[in-house]
């Protein structure tokens, strides 16, 4: 018995350095050294300061950008998670009549409102929402900034990402990159 504790022991201590060191380790480098704007986060800079990143959404409120679909976590990436509220909570149904009526209040009643805009991803941390919901902000955009609304929808949809390997998922737009393009274009007026 004494020497299968001494073989299991070893095989921990080995295990353990190999799968929880230097696996880890070689996977790091390689990443830094192979792709290393997505192994830092795919943080995005502007004018050398960084504004966010492209794998993680954020609260955008004012009514000359676009906004980001609700977030269970607030874009906390520690506190990744969604609501938990299953369909029939009505937790839930008031959570997303509040979104819906805020959304109605900033839009105007006129035209149904993207699903993506008034319910939270799974993880909370979304950057993306369908082309849809971002044209359905067009016009609040434009009137924000003085623009003319086919500006904006034109800007739209030059930021629509097509499907993963042309098969995976569906077409979307990042909002901070979007964002981004749109104070390129239009600066806010002050």
């Amino acid at each position: 018995m004494w020497t299968q504790w001494k073989i299991a022991t070893r095989m921990l201590v080995v295990l353990s350095v190999l799968t929880g060191v230097i696996y880890p380790l070689a996977v790091t480098g390689l990443s830094k050294l192979l792709l290393p704007y997505r192994a830092a986060g795919s943080l995005v800079e502007r004018d050398g300061e960084v504004v966010g990143s492209e794998l993680i959404g954020q609260t955008f409120t004012a009514p000359g950008y676009f906004w980001a679909r609700p977030s269970a976590a607030s874009y906390d990436g520690g506190a990744s998670a969604g609501s938990n509220l299953g369909p029939t909570n009505p937790a839930l149904h008031g959570r997303v009549a509040a979104t819906v009526a805020a959304l109605e209040a900033a839009h105007g009643e006129g035209g149904s409102i993207p699903v993506d805009l008034a319910t939270a991803s799974g993880s909370g941390l979304d950057p993306h929402v369908t082309p849809a919901a971002a044209l359905y902000q067009a016009h609040r955009v434009a009137t924000a900034r003085g623009m003319e609304e086919a500006n904006v929808r034109r800007l739209v949809e030059d930021q629509v990402e097509g499907r993963q390997l042309g098969f995976l998922g569906e077409p979307r737009v990042n909002v901070l990159r979007l964002n981004l393009a749109l104070d390129d274009l239009a600066p806010l007026p002050r």
